[in-house]
């Protein structure tokens, strides 16, 4: 079977190419493109952790990045998805990284379908991001939020500083959940192994234990490997953590592989 076509989604916010190299290297064809009707035609998707939660959200809603990655990926059997690092955090319902301080945002209610007039919703679902198009910037409670991808419940939040420096740097370990342990993203993987981190956010406790597949501890407990159907994601980053990252972007190739050989 032909290396499957991998898009790495160009958000314009950094060099891409140490991703795509890892990918080639994994067999995969790495595509670094911008262009959403590629994105939405790829036998996998990559989206890669460059920039802010906000800025990266806001560049892939302006240009139509947003509707293709959800297009492709629907359904749970759609196009396999990597995030990595900020692409983990953007699957997301919302993030408070890098929003602006000021400007309009969503109230409490949204139109309903066919009616002019506004549809409450419970203040819970508001403050989750639910039904709120991605790049929707809106408060909760003393917060502002920038509303993500949304395929994924819950949020990305800063790491805390009150004794550890922030962005976490360097090598840490990753710790299998029961979920993990038959992930096939981390086929092969050794508990406790050590990766290359590089970031000051990372998911909060409201995302759901189920998606949650690897943890990490650096000021808290947060999710670092996440897997639900055909989409994975890893708060660090395997394209410089080399035997151990190298094996996942290589498993992901296969995954996208076989994906390619069902649909085909």
């Amino acid at each position: 079977m032909d290396a499957p076509i991998i898009a790495v989604v160009d958000y314009h916010k950094g060099n891409l190419s140490s991703v795509a190299r890892g990918l080639a290297r994994a067999g995969a064809e790495a595509l670094v493109t911008d262009d959403p009707e590629r994105i939405r035609t790829a036998d996998g998707i990559v989206l890669p952790g460059v920039g802010s939660f906000y800025d990266a959200i806001t560049f892939m809603r302006d240009h139509g990045q947003d509707t293709a990655v959800i297009d492709a990926v629907a359904g749970g059997e759609g196009t396999p998805f990597l995030g990595i690092c900020l692409g983990l955090q953007l699957l997301f319902e919302r993030g408070d990284e890098g929003v602006p301080a000021s400007g309009k945002t969503e109230g409490a209610s949204l139109p309903s379908d066919g009616d002019a007039s506004p549809a409450p919703i419970a203040a819970d679902s508001v403050s989750k991001g639910a039904r709120l198009a991605p790049g929707t910037v809106f408060s909760a409670g003393e917060r502002r939020w920038v509303s993500g991808l949304g395929v994924l419940a819950g949020s990305c939040t800063i790491l805390p500083a009150r004794r550890l420096k922030v962005p976490h740097v360097g090598w840490d370990q990753v710790h299998l959940t029961e979920r993990g342990r038959i992930c096939p993203l981390l086929a092969g993987f050794a508990e406790g192994s050590n990766v290359y981190f590089t970031h000051s956010f990372a998911l909060d406790d409201d995302v759901e234990p189920q998606d949650v597949a690897a943890v990490t501890h650096y000021g808290r407990n947060f999710g670092s490997v996440v897997w639900h159907g055909n989409l994975y994601g890893c708060q660090f980053h395997p394209e410089k953590s080399s035997n151990h990252g190298h094996e996942i972007l290589r498993n992901f190739v296969s995954i996208s592989s076989r994906a390619r050989g069902a649909h085909a």
